[in-house]
């Protein structure tokens, strides 16, 4: 794995608008309904982030990229909600996932205007929370009074860990940044959590499915 990281740090630290790129697309793509919810693109942030501390990447245009991606997303599903209204929820792709759409729907009748901040950091619905939003009727000025908020707090908060964990790394454990070591651990340690994080969403998901399956009346 580290042989692949080497040369993967230096041809960022050569091309460094092709991570912007990558920031953005994650970030975006991140926030489009079905999409979102297969795209690792939280794992992409924090992973990226390690490359910060050591200069390859420059801060400020990591949390910009992560920003406009999320709210150019978060933007469109919202405005493709509020065009299609309550139709585009049980219209294709959605029909095909209507538990999350279900769960999309409750959190937002839940919690009413703050779901779409506290989707932001809830993943899978955060891919659905916004469409159902506009699907629901909610006032364009409301939702973005809410969402850049949630997305101005969302954006420090997936960049941030991985510059102060590798500059702790750096600072405190003597590691070089010329080194690379501090990248590879933090970035090593984000997908390997990613990983286990998605088998067990995979497993619980499988389990539900059966249980619902197995409660079902035999016809």
């Amino acid at each position: 794995m580290t042989t692949f990281l080497d040369p993967l740090i230096a041809f960022v630290s050569a091309h460094a608008w092709l991570a912007y790129l990558t920031l953005f697309l994650a970030a975006l793509l991140e926030a489009v309904p079905v999409v979102g919810s297969v795209i690792p693109g939280s794992t992409i942030i924090l992973a990226l982030s390690a490359l910060v501390p050591g200069g390859e990447l420059k801060l400020p245009w990591v949390l910009l990229a992560a920003a406009l991606g999320a709210v150019l997303g978060d933007g469109s599903a919202y405005w493709i909600g509020h065009r299609r209204q309550r139709e585009i929820l049980t219209a294709w792709p959605l029909t095909n996932y209507p538990r999350v759409v279900a769960q999309s729907e409750s959190f937002f009748n839940r919690f009413g205007t703050w779901a779409v901040f506290f989707a932001r950091f809830v993943p899978p619905i955060r891919a659905f929370v916004p469409v159902t939003a506009g699907a629901l009727g909610m006032a364009p000025a409301k939702f973005y009074a809410v969402n850049i908020p949630a997305i101005l707090t969302w954006a420090p908060a997936h960049v941030l860990p991985g510059v102060l964990a590798v500059s702790a790394l750096h600072e405190y454990a003597g590691l070089h940044h010329h080194a690379h070591i501090g990248k590879h651990i933090w970035i090593l340690t984000v997908v390997g959590a990613a990983i286990v994080l998605g088998l067990t969403v995979w497993i619980i998901r499988r389990r539900n499915a059966s249980e619902a399956k197995a409660s079902k009346p035999q016809s």
